[in-house]
């Protein structure tokens, strides 16, 4: 299992699996003590300048355990930003699962927005229902916080950290831009924290049922087909913001 030695196996109640308790430079050049302060620095950034204004929009990937883990720690034992979950009504059950592994764990609350729609496979996927499922979530809102990581796919390498939504004329939040897949298994380790058990079964990215497969990276993400993106995610305006919280 990636990111969890053998002789520290996890334990696993439902679809998630809890591992046990124990600046904008390239992922390559950044010590893990440098990526979570970045993590940190730019989580903060969203909660004082947004506070419930803010959304991490949530798709109980590995990404989402660690957001909800420091947004807890920042918030002090409670989520200071919303967190909502768009339902397309395909989703896989170990992604329901770990949603109320994570509610419980942490004790907070999961808004959850209807997508559901004709979802037979990649021709069907991702209509304007998922689309107008994340206007609503964002509605009221002044920032939305996600999981994208510029080694997930070229589509979002050069994803910064505080980026100009011009589509919803809003500022988009990627406090973990720079971290590598390795940085997310270490602190879901090292923190005990829930996730998605799919990730133990070849699935690097976990969309809906009738699109993902297992695959490398985001690979099992409507494969075989030329679709790379499900059209939340725009091409961004990065902020001048995001320069304050380089860590250099």
């Amino acid at each position: 299992m990636r990111g969890v030695s053998e002789e520290a196996a996890p334990a696993s109640e439902g679809g998630a699996t809890f591992a046990p308790q124990p600046t904008q430079v390239e992922p390559t050049e950044v010590e893990p003590t440098e990526v979570e302060g970045v993590l940190t620095s730019t989580l903060l950034s969203a909660v004082q300048r947004h506070g419930s204004g803010a959304v991490l929009l949530c798709s109980f990937q590995k990404e989402e355990s660690v957001l909800i883990d420091e947004l807890v720690r920042i918030g002090g034992g409670s989520t200071p930003v919303r967190i909502v979950m768009i339902d397309t009504g395909v989703l896989f059950e170990e992604t329901i699962q770990t949603s109320r592994e994570l509610q419980r764990h942490f004790g907070i609350e999961v808004e959850v927005q209807d997508a559901t729609g004709p979802w037979t496979g990649p021709e069907k996927c991702c209509s304007a229902a998922k689309v107008a499922a994340l206007g609503r979530a964002l509605q009221h809102a002044t920032a939305w916080i996600t999981g994208v990581r510029r080694e997930q796919a070229p589509t979002r390498a050069n994803a910064q950290l505080i980026e100009r939504d011009e589509a919803r004329a809003i500022e988009k939040y990627n406090p973990l831009a720079f971290w590598t897949e390795e940085d997310i298994w270490r602190r879901i380790h090292r923190r005990g924290l829930p996730y998605n058990i799919l990730h133990d079964h070849g699935y690097d990215s976990i969309g809906c049922r009738p699109c993902t497969m297992p695959g490398r990276g985001r690979a099992g993400r409507w494969a075989g087909t030329e679709k790379t993106e499900c059209g939340l995610h725009v091409p961004p305006q990065a902020m001048p913001l995001a320069a304050e919280t380089r860590q250099d």
